[in-house]
């Protein structure tokens, strides 16, 4: 066993470190997107951000399949997504499979003010990247994606 101590030790290491970083990552990022959200409209909360570049890329979108996606319960994302549709940058249409059900997508005016801040972020991301290659941000990006692909719900702290 003592042949595999080192190895052991090494992996600790590697993990408060991974730990460290992530815990940084996570900060700094919750103090991002509330930047971001309060730059799309003033009264957003920082995680209407992230649900804002959900609809993007996949709308228009049930509720019960955005809550499924950010692991949270419907009624916090009925919530989230009725401040958005009161400060107008959402709204509902009836699901044509399911008429109980409504999709959600972006309005005009939520896609005009989500691009603009999108477009600005996108540009200071270029600007900090500048000197990394591409095969780096690339493989970051993999990195993370897997990571994210991970499920942490085992109630475990």
């Amino acid at each position: 066993m003592a042949a595999n101590e080192p190895a052991g030790a090494a992996r600790d290491c590697a993990t408060d470190a991974l730990e460290r970083e992530l815990t940084m990552l996570f900060r700094r990022g919750r103090a991002v997107s509330g930047e971001l959200a309060r730059a799309v409209h003033p009264e957003l909360e920082p995680a209407a951000y992230g649900l804002l570049l959900r609809l993007e890329e996949t709308e228009p979108e049930r509720a019960t399949e955005l809550a499924g996606y950010f692991g949270v319960g419907k009624a916090t994302m009925s919530r989230q997504l009725r401040a958005l549709e009161e400060l107008g940058l959402v709204a509902r249409e009836p699901d044509p499979a399911d008429g109980r059900a409504f999709l959600m997508r972006l309005t005009d005016e939520g896609r005009d003010r989500f691009d603009r801040v999108r477009t600005a972020r996108r540009d200071r991301y270029l600007r900090r990247l500048a000197a990394w290659d591409q095969g780096e941000i690339a493989e970051l990006a993999r990195l993370l994606h897997g990571l994210n692909e991970l499920q942490f719900d085992d109630g475990a702290p």
